[in-house]
């Protein structure tokens, strides 16, 4: 089975063992994303602002991997204000309205830095072939 993974230079990356998204055979799935760059936290205070550099982010990582966002299947947002779905909303339907794909969003308790209010995971399936 052969693997083709994005890094993005992530300090995590190493240090956790992971990779930002994966492809194997027409499968590709991008690890949980949220919005930060370069360590520090983008879109402070503004949720959509967070939902969009996250959406930027996992597009770039598709395009690596030879797909794009409307081979999307499922999306799965975790955030941490449920009141937050409309502003989410807004910023996923900019990427994803013609798409379509399933959506799951849920609240959780915390992310991995408090100025953070949402990470995003896709699944994409993608019918070209790597070059």
């Amino acid at each position: 089975m052969n693997r083709t993974r994005v890094f993005t230079g992530s300090p995590w990356e190493p240090l956790v063992g992971y990779c930002r998204a994966i492809r194997i055979e027409n499968r590709i799935e991008v690890a949980g994303t949220t919005a930060m760059k370069d360590g520090e936290v983008v879109g402070v205070g503004d949720v959509y602002e967070q939902t969009r550099f996250i959406l930027q982010t996992i597009e770039k990582a598709l395009q690596e991997l030879g797909a794009q966002m409307s081979d999307v299947v499922r999306t799965r947002m975790f955030v941490t204000d449920i009141s937050d779905w409309q502003e989410i909303g807004r910023a996923h339907g900019e990427f994803f309205r013609d798409v379509q794909p399933v959506a799951t969003m849920v609240e959780v308790k915390a992310l991995i830095d408090p100025l953070l209010r949402i990470e995003i995971e896709v699944e994409a399936v993608v019918q070209s072939q790597l070059r």
